[in-house]
């Protein structure tokens, strides 16, 4: 499939997820985000640049248990981990580790993370 962004034309699979990694910028979150009615504010791009700071230092899509352990103890608006992954799931109702991942443009995640 073929997205718009920003006048360039991005080529994606059937789940939206980018063929070429390299092709990814803000404007692709923002297009994506839009097109699955998600509205992007500072908790999002936390988790999506996380997400991609992560996989540029290990080739890897992070967990969500990791994400929870990592961001949930940074995070001073919530009492514990558990609240924390709480409101990760109300960011994305649909499932936050594959809807971060293909905003942040970065592989499908599998089925074990």
């Amino acid at each position: 499939m073929m997205l718009n962004v920003a006048g360039k034309n991005i080529e994606t699979n059937e789940q939206g997820f980018l063929c070429n990694l390299t092709d990814w910028n803000e404007d692709f979150t923002e297009v994506v985000a839009k097109n699955d009615g998600v509205d992007l504010y500072n908790d999002h791009w936390e988790l999506i640049l996380y997400f991609r700071e992560y996989y540029e230092e290990n080739q890897t899509c992070p967990t969500m248990h990791k994400v929870v352990r990592e961001l949930g103890k940074k995070n001073v608006n919530f009492h514990n981990q558990k609240e924390y992954e709480k409101h990760i799931y109300k960011l994305f109702p649909k499932g936050p580790a594959h809807e971060v991942c293909k905003l942040a443009g970065l592989p499908m995640p599998q089925p074990d993370d």
